[in-house]
């Protein structure tokens, strides 16, 4: 194993994960999605080449101390729309919990804001992604795992069309029963 430390170099990486519409709510509720954009200690395979899979892992605690201050939630990771939320102004809310990085977000009132949940609703947009930079990692040259251990900077989660990590979720929200939960 390889302990790694990108302290003076630091690349935006992507993940992507899995949302599930779980409860719709009515039109007139807010647009409120949660889910999980990242998950611990579940490996992934990130891609094969020559017959081995090299994959990666997400470590719990990875999160501890991540720069989430300016977190975005995107469709897509794209720059070219709106918005969907934000950490500054309170519309996303980030915590880790014992199943990874969970998300709460109460959407924007844009066209691609509607777009996108009308979309989770259907069940069309199930997935999840998040861009991030690297502060610590380990590989494993036998197994060829990369383990995230400590993750800098979180820049977004976004609701994608199609993920690294199968294991995370979204779903949209029926405001009374978030409320009822809280």
């Amino acid at each position: 194993t390889i302990q790694m430390k990108n302290k003076d170099l630091k690349t935006k990486e992507l993940r992507r994960v899995e949302l599930r519409n779980l409860n719709t709510g009515s039109d007139n509720d807010s647009m409120s999605v949660s889910g999980h954009a990242a998950v611990y200690e579940s490996p992934t395979v990130l891609w094969e080449y020559d017959g081995i899979e090299y994959k990666e892992i997400i470590s719990r605690g990875a999160f501890d101390n991540t720069d989430m201050s300016d977190c975005c939630l995107k469709y897509n990771h794209s720059d070219h729309v709106p918005i969907l939320a934000r950490v500054r102004g309170g519309s996303l809310k980030l915590e880790s919990d014992n199943i990874g990085l969970k998300f709460d977000a109460n959407l924007f009132d844009t066209s691609v804001a509607r777009d996108v949940y009308a979309l989770i609703k259907q069940g069309g947009l199930d997935k999840c992604s998040f861009a991030f930079t690297i502060d610590e990692q380990e590989y494993d040259s036998t197994t060829h795992t990369r383990t995230i251990k400590k993750i800098g900077k979180l820049l977004d989660v976004s609701i994608v069309d199609i993920p690294a990590y199968d294991d995370t979720d979204v779903s949209a929200r029926d405001y009374f029963k978030s409320e009822d939960e809280k």
